[in-house]
């Protein structure tokens, strides 16, 4: 991996690169970063290395120790349940916004964003278990354009960093619950629709529940053996 941007912009590469690890569990949580090793393997130098695992511990997917280095976060059951908690408020708080505030435009957006994710393939056909990067990627939008029209810079922020967080769990959810566990397909549908009735009360309680069902799977799968408690 031989980078030839500008200082910045080899950190920033990096910085993505390490991160999209440490989100989709390609580092183990707890495991000792060996700067030298995997500054070798991109091809870049320790301190752009280092750079870059300082602006990831900041946003709490990397531990720094003074005189021990770097570790990725550890993950457990009780941090699974307080982030779940506390992604819910937050995010009912965006979506009571954005369905009050939100036009036609935001409305057809929406419509357009539960269309796409209904034609996008759940399974790349190589890791069963995982959802494809494509359908990922349309998950995610969906529930975005949801929030979409909420007038709160912060609040969505907010939401930005604690969905992070939340998708190392998710991700490893995904390779612990079998496909036919949860029907997907309805619960996104229901949503929709309780979206386009402007049902707020509705929308956030099923939000809450989508989001709690992904968390309880986890951790009916015995997760927690390696998660710790």
């Amino acid at each position: 991996m031989t980078l030839t941007k500008s200082p910045l912009g080899v950190i920033e590469t990096v910085y993505q690169h390490m991160r999209v690890r440490l989100v989709t569990g390609q580092l183990k949580p707890g495991e000792k970063l060996k700067i030298s090793q995997i500054s070798q393997e991109m091809d870049v130098s320790t301190g752009v290395l280092r750079e870059a695992l300082t602006r990831l511990s900041a946003e709490n997917l990397v531990v720094a120790t003074p005189q021990r280095g770097f570790r990725v976060a550890p993950m457990s059951a009780a941090e699974l349940l307080d982030l779940t908690r506390v992604r819910i408020d937050i995010e009912g708080l965006c979506i009571r916004r954005s369905l009050s505030l939100g036009d036609i435009e935001w409305e057809s957006a929406v419509v357009g964003a539960y269309h796409r994710l209904m034609h996008t393939p759940a399974r790349d056909g190589h890791r069963q278990a995982l959802p494809s990067a494509a359908w990922y990627g349309a998950h995610n939008h969906f529930h975005d354009t949801i929030v979409s029209a909420c007038d709160s810079p912060w609040l969505l922020k907010l939401r930005d960093q604690l969905h992070v967080q939340s998708e190392r769990y998710r991700l490893i959810a995904a390779s612990m619950i079998h496909h036919d566990e949860r029907n997907l397909d309805d619960e996104h549908k229901h949503l929709l629709d309780a979206v386009t009735r402007r049902d707020a009360a509705l929308t956030v309680d099923l939000i809450g529940t989508h989001f709690l069902e992904t968390a309880e799977g986890l951790l009916k799968r015995g997760a927690d053996i390696w998660l710790g408690k």
